[in-house]
C-alpha cells in the first residue's frame, strides 16, 4: 500500500443489481447476491499499486445491494482546469497525456481497462501529477453486468461501445452480452479529454443519445476526426495552432476504427512523446515479503541523509500506508454511511415509500416500480481525518520509529505513556478496539515483519502479547515459518487438470464458512477450489478429508489475494499440528490422537473423566471434528484468529489443552446430564468464551508435562523452537516436535491397546529429570516452586516396598508400597488419597514402580477418586537406576 502523504481518502457509494428472491442456481442454492459477487472481485484492486492510480482500499457492503468504496482521493481534478474555460497549454496536455497512459498500461497488464475515463476521474495531486480513479468500476461490476447503469460516460465513450447500446441484465446470455471493452476504448476516451484540454471546454455534454449516434456515424466517414469535431465546436484556429505532435496525438487517440487506433502501450513508446519521455522513470513494483528479489536491494540512503531528519510537528501519520490510516479511523469512531448520509449522497425515505406496488387483498396491485435513479451518483465524499489525528495528537513521534534493538522496546514496558501501558491488561477484544494501542503494535510488527526472518524471535516475543489484527496474515506466515519464493512454487503446481478429488471439493466449498461475504463471493469459491487442489496435487502422499476446506479457510480469508501465501501457510501448519492426518487410513492415527485426548482429560479433571467414561460419552463422539479442523468447524472465523493466535505460540500438544478447557466450559452441565442430553449439547455447542478458552488452555498447558502428550505418530524430530514457552522456561515444555536424539530415556512407543488399557499418562524419565532438576550422580535438588522456575510443583510417589524404597530413591520422594494398598488380586485395602496424599492435591503426581501393572493401577485408582494430575513414570524405577541418580539414606549414627 502507498503512504498516505498529501492524499486524502473518499468514499463513494452504488447499489448492485438486486436478484429475484424466488431463483435458484444450477446447483440448487439461492443465487449470490451481486453485492457479494462485486465484493469478490475488488479485492485484488487494493492489490494495484502504481504512482498514477488511486489506491482502492476497502468496500462496505449495506442493505439492499448497496456498496460503498474506500480510495484514495484529490480534490483537485481535470475538471477543475476546464472550469477555467481557457486553453491548457501543449506542455501540460502532453504531461497528463503520458501519465493518464502510464496509468492504463499498468491497468491492461493486469488485465483491467478503465471505461470510466473523464476530467471527474482524472486527479491531480498536489505536485499536480495524474491520478487515474474509479478505474476498478469496470472489473468489480463484471464489465457492467452486475449493474443497473452504464460504465462509462456517453461522451467520452468510442464509437464501437456506443454502437453496442445499453444493456442491464443480472444474468446475461451469451449471446446477448456486448462484449467486454478492451484498452483502445480508453484511448478515445483519452482523446476527448486532451481534445477538451486543448480547447479549454467540455463538448458533446448535452447531446441526445440518438443525435450523438447521428454523429459519430457522420465521424466515420471522415478521414480527419479532430478537423470535424473542432468546426462543430468552433474552434478550428486553436487546434491548428497546436504543436504538431500534440495534434498527431489527438489523431492517433480519436481513430474511428479500433482496428487502426494504438493501445496505451503503443502510445507510450511513440515519437510523439519524444520530448517528455525521458523525464519520466518506469515504475518498479515494491519487494513483498516472501519473494525471490532480494529487500535489501531497494534500500538505499538519500544523497542528502539530512532528508531523513524530520522537524518538529512533522505529520507522522501520513506516513504510513493508506490501509493502516483507514483501519485506524475507523476505530477512531469512522462511520461510512454516516459521512454518506451527513453529505446526502444517502438519504433514508419512509419505509413505505420504498415500497415498489401496492397489493390488496383481491390481488390488484397498483403504484409505479422502484425508482432506480439513485442508484449511481458519481460524487465522491472526502472523509475527514480530523477525529483520527485527535485521537493520536498524544501519542509520541517515538512510537512511529521504535527501536527494535531496545529489549524495552515492547510495549508492556515502555510505550509513550501510562494509558496504552495499562492497555495491554485489558482484554483481547479491548485492545483491537483501541486507537493508539493498535497504531503502536501495528508500527512494531511491521518494522518486524520487514525484518523477517532476521527478527523472527522478537516476532515470536511480541505475538505473545498480541497480534494486531491488520497484520495477522504475514505474522502468521511468520509463526508458522514460511520463507523462500512461495509464488514461484504454487504457480508449478498444477491447479487446472482434473483430479478425482474435484467433486468433492466442489461439494464442499459452498458449505464452508458461508456466512462471510468474502469467503462465499464466487471469487472466494475460485481461490479455494485453486488452493485446496494445489495442496492435494502437492501432498501425493496424502488425500484430500472433509475438513481440509475448513482449515484452508482462516489462511485464504487473510491472504485472499496472495494465494501462493495461503497455500504456503496452509502446508506448514498441517505438518506441524496434523501429521498423518489426511493418510488415505488415518484411524491409527486419529486413534491415537483421541486416546491421548481421553488422558489428558483425566490428568486435568478427573472427576469430569470419570462421569464421561460412565455415560459412554467418549472423545470419539465429539472431537473428531475439534481435531480435525483444528476448531475452525466448530468456532466462526473471528474466534477462530484469537484461538489461533495462540495455537501458531504452541506446539502440536496444545489443542489437548485447547480440548479440554472447551470441556471445562461446558463442565458443569456435562457433569448433569447423561448420554442423550450430552450428544444434543454437542450437536449444537454452546457459546465459547474464546478469550477464556485460551487463557486456560495456557494454563494447562503449563501444568502438563511435555512427555504427557507423547505421540508416535507425531511429526519426526525437528529442532525446538521459542514457540514452545509461552513466556516460560522453553527446556520444561512440550518440544514444537519430538525429541530432538531419542535416548534410552525418553518415552516408548505403546501399541494402541495398551496405550487405551491407561487411564493416566505417562511420562519419560528425561522429563522426571528436568522437572525435579536433578543436577549429577545421587544428588537430587528440593523440588522448587513454580513461581519462581515456571514448573510445576511435581511429587514422585515411590510404591515399591519399603525394602527396595532404602536401597535407592529418588530425593524428596515419599513411598506408599503398593501391598499395603492393594491385595494380591487388585483389590483396594487402604485410599492413599485420604491419608498419605490428601495434602498434595496442587502438586503433579508422578508413580515409580518397578512393575508398571502395579503403576498404571495405583494412578487409575487416583483417579477414580478424583486425584488430579496423575502421572505414571514410563519404564518405571528400572530405567530410573541407569541414571545413577538414585540416593540411598545415610545411616544413622
Amino acid at each position: 500500500m502507498q503512504p498516505l502523504r498529501d492524499a486524502e481518502l473518499g468514499a463513494s457509494t452504488f447499489f448492485a443489481s438486486p436478484l429475484p428472491h424466488d431463483v435458484c442456481g444450477s446447483n440448487g442454492l439461492p443465487l449470490t447476491p451481486n453485492s457479494i459477487k462485486i465484493l469478490g472481485r475488488f479485492q485484488i484492486l487494493k492489490t494495484i499499486t502504481h504512482p498514477r492510480l488511486c489506491q482502492y482500499v476497502d468496500i462496505s457492503r449495506g442493505k439492499h445491494e448497496r456498496l460503498v468504496i474506500v480510495a484514495e482521493h484529490y480534490e483537485k481534478s481535470l475538471k477543475d482546469l476546464l472550469k477555467q474555460r481557457k486553453p491548457v497549454s501543449p506542455e501540460k496536455v502532453l504531461q497528463v497525456a503520458y501519465e493518464v497512459l502510464e496509468g492504463l498500461e499498468f491497468m491492461n497488464k493486469h488485465g483491467m481497462v478503465h471505461r470510466a475515463l473523464s476530467p471527474n476521474n482524472v486527479l491531480l495531486d498536489r505536485a499536480d501529477k495524474v491520478k487515474l480513479a474509479k478505474f476498478g468500476l469496470y472489473h468489480m461490476t463484471d464489465h457492467g453486468a452486475d449493474v443497473d447503469f452504464p460504465i462509462g460516460y456517453p461522451s467520452y465513450l468510442p464509437p464501437e461501445v456506443i454502437a453496442q447500446g445499453c444493456f442491464y441484465s443480472s444474468e446475461p446470455s451469451i449471446n446477448e452480452a456486448p462484449q467486454p471493452s478492451g484498452p483502445k476504448t480508453d484511448v478515445w476516451s483519452l482523446g476527448v479529454l486532451l481534445f477538451e484540454l486543448c480547447v479549454g471546454r467540455q463538448i458533446l455534454q448535452n447531446i441526445d443519445i440518438s443525435e450523438r449516434m447521428k454523429f459519430i456515424i457522420t465521424l466515420g466517414c471522415m478521414d480527419d476526426i479532430i478537423t470535424v469535431l473542432a468546426e462543430e465546436h468552433g474552434c478550428i484556429d486553436t487546434i491548428k495552432d497546436l504543436p504538431e505532435n500534440v495534434q498527431a496525438l489527438l489523431r492517433k487517440c480519436l481513430t474511428f476504427l479500433p482496428s487502426k487506433r494504438p493501445t496505451p502501450s503503443d502510445l507510450l513508446g511513440d515519437a510523439v512523446f519524444e520530448s517528455i519521455s525521458s523525464e519520466y522513470t518506469p515504475y518498479q513494483s515494491p519487494v513483498h515479503l516472501f519473494s525471490a528479489s532480494p529487500r535489501c536491494a531497494y534500500l538505499q540512503l538519500p544523497d542528502d541523509i539530512s532528508e531523513l531528519c524530520r522537524e518538529n510537528g512533522e505529520n507522522y501519520l501520513s506516513e504510513r500506508a493508506i490501509d493502516e490510516v483507514y483501519h485506524l479511523w475507523c476505530l477512531a469512531g469512522g462511520d461510512l454511511e454516516k459521512e454518506l448520509t451527513n453529505q446526502e449522497i444517502i438519504q433514508s425515505k419512509p419505509p413505505i415509500c420504498t415500497l415498489p406496488k401496492f397489493i390488496l387483498e383481491d390481488g390488484e396491485s397498483f403504484g409505479q416500480g422502484r425508482d432506480r435513479s439513485f442508484l449511481l451518483d458519481d460524487t465522491t465524499v472526502t472523509l475527514s481525518l480530523f477525529q483520527l489525528r485527535n485521537r493520536l495528537k498524544d501519542v509520541a513521534g517515538e512510537t512511529y520509529f521504535p527501536l527494535l534493538e531496545d529489549e524495552q522496546c515492547s510495549l508492556p514496558q515502555s510505550s509513550s505513556s501510562n494509558e496504552l501501558s495499562a492497555t495491554v491488561t485489558l482484554p483481547l477484544i479491548i485492545r483491537e478496539r483501541d486507537t493508539e494501542y493498535q497504531l503502536t503494535r501495528i508500527v512494531l510488527f511491521h518494522r518486524l515483519l520487514k525484518a523477517y526472518p532476521y527478527k523472527k524471535n522478537q516476532i515470536w516475543k511480541e505475538a505473545r502479547v498480541d497480534i494486531p489484527p491488520l497484520l495477522r496474515g504475514l505474522a502468521w506466515a511468520a509463526l508458522l515459518g514460511v520463507e523462500g519464493d512461495i509464488q514461484s512454487k504454487y504457480d508449478s503446481i498444477d491447479k487446472d487438470t482434473p483430479i478425482p478429488t474435484d467433486r468433492q471439493i466442489e461439494v464442499d466449498i459452498p458449505r464452508c464458512h458461508q456466512y462471510d461475504e468474502l469467503l462465499s463471493s464466487p471469487q472466494g469459491h475460485v481461490k479455494f477450489r485453486r488452493v485446496l487442489k494445489a495442496w492435494v496435487v502437492s501432498h501425493p502422499d496424502l488425500v484430500y478429508w472433509q475438513g481440509l476446506d475448513s482449515l484452508c479457510a482462516p489462511f485464504l480469508y487473510l491472504n485472499f489475494n496472495n494465494e501462493a501465501l495461503a497455500y504456503a501457510c496452509m502446508s506448514a501448519f498441517i505438518p506441524k499440528y496434523l501429521y498423518n492426518f489426511f493418510l488415505k487410513d488415518n484411524s491409527h492415527v486419529i486413534q491415537e490422537y483421541l486416546t491421548v485426548f481421553s488422558q489428558m482429560i483425566a490428568f486435568h479433571d478427573p472427576e469430569l473423566s470419570n462421569h464421561l467414561n460412565e455415560i459412554g460419552f467418549i472423545p470419539d463422539l465429539y472431537a473428531i471434528p475439534w481435531f480435525l479442523t483444528m476448531f475452525t468447524h466448530v468456532f466462526p472465523l473471528h474466534k477462530i484468529f484469537h484461538l489461533w493466535d495462540t495455537l501458531l505460540l504452541g506446539n502440536s500438544s496444545f489443542p489437548f489443552c485447547i480440548g479440554v478447557a472447551i470441556l471445562q466450559q461446558l463442565r458443569d452441565r456435562l457433569l448433569a446430564n447423561g448420554f442423550n442430553e450430552c450428544i444434543l449439547l454437542f450437536s449444537d455447542l454452546p457459546e465459547i468464551d474464546i478469550e477464556r478458552c485460551v487463557r486456560e488452555s495456557i494454563n494447562l498447558f503449563c501444568w502438563t508435562p511435555k512427555s504427557a502428550t507423547y505421540r508416535q505418530h507425531a511429526q519426526p524430530n525437528k529442532p525446538p523452537s521459542e514457540s514452545n514457552s509461552f513466556g516460560k522456561t522453553p527446556s520444561y515444555y512440550a518440544s514444537e516436535f519430538q525429541e530432538l536424539t531419542k535416548t534410552d530415556l525418553s518415552r516408548e512407543p505403546l501399541k494402541l491397546s495398551e496405550l487405551k488399557a491407561e487411564v493416566s499418562p505417562r511420562i519419560s524419565v528425561e522429563d522426571l529429570i528436568d522437572l525435579c532438576e536433578l543436577s549429577g550422580p545421587a544428588f537430587f535438588k528440593t523440588p522448587v516452586k513454580r513461581a519462581r522456575t515456571g514448573k510445576p510443583k511435581i511429587l514422585a510417589v515411590d510404591i515399591r516396598s519399603l525394602e527396595d524404597f532404602s536401597r535407592g530413591h529418588i530425593y524428596g520422594s515419599i513411598n506408599i508400597p503398593y501391598t499395603s494398598t492393594f491385595g494380591p488380586e487388585g483389590e483396594l485395602l487402604q485410599c492413599p488419597a485420604s491419608s498419605s496424599l490428601a495434602g498434595y492435591r496442587l502438586r503433579v503426581i508422578v508413580i515409580l514402580s518397578s512393575v508398571m501393572k502395579n503403576a498404571i493401577t495405583f494412578a487409575t485408582h487416583l483417579v477414580k477418586v478424583n486425584f488430579p494430575r496423575v502421572c505414571v513414570l514410563d519404564g518405571g524405577m528400572n530405567k530410573m537406576k541407569s541414571t545413577g541418580l538414585l540416593t540411598v539414606p545415610s545411616p544413622q549414627i
